[in-house]
């Protein structure tokens, strides 16, 4: 009897355990067939900066497309800040590009994180950018090549510091 009802209670104290690892998000990129040109982004960040996707040839780009009500948004961000720190001196690049916000609603959202988020967020107020681009749904991320193409999307949120997720952004890199 004694048996039956420890292994019961093993039963369920897994259940939540198993729950949370279902409910994480996977961490996968789609190959995007035929690899399509990337539409440009001309974007000004909070500190009215211009970035240029374009102006980052040569590189592997992070695109990703988000807003602050965005529960899978908020959540893959610190990951994005880590992933980031280990890119960053690569040859690497990446954009959040918030869609239809503006300052006041990023700059609070950005405190909330908990952790300081140093690549550019790029505000996309009109949503013009968004559109020119397939997005579907927020988040979806993107992967652009060197060569200036799109070789991965991401729909939802993800843990952009994962070493299977690095791996894929590295093997994209030209050899120096």
């Amino acid at each position: 009897m004694m048996a039956a009802a420890r292994a019961i209670l093993v039963f369920a104290l897994m259940l939540p355990l198993h729950a949370v690892q279902a409910a994480s998000p996977p961490q996968t990129l789609t190959a995007v067939p035929d690899k399509p040109a990337a539409p440009d982004i001309a974007l000004a960040d909070a500190g009215r900066k211009l970035h240029r996707l374009s102006e980052q040839r040569g590189k592997v780009v992070l695109v990703n497309f988000w807003a602050t009500w965005c529960p899978p948004c908020r959540r893959e961000m610190p990951s994005m800040q880590r992933a980031w720190e280990k890119l960053k001196g690569e040859r690497f690049a990446m954009y959040a590009v918030n869609v239809g916000e503006d300052e006041d609603t990023i700059f609070g959202f950005t405190f909330s994180t908990g952790v300081e988020l140093t690549f550019p967020i790029l505000l996309d107020r009109d949503a013009r950018v968004i559109k020119a681009w397939p997005v579907i749904a927020l988040p979806t991320s993107f992967i652009v090549d060197p060569q200036g193409r799109i070789v991965y999307r991401a729909v939802g949120g993800r843990e952009w510091d994962d070493p299977s997720l690095l791996e894929k952004i590295r093997e994209l890199m030209p050899k120096r």
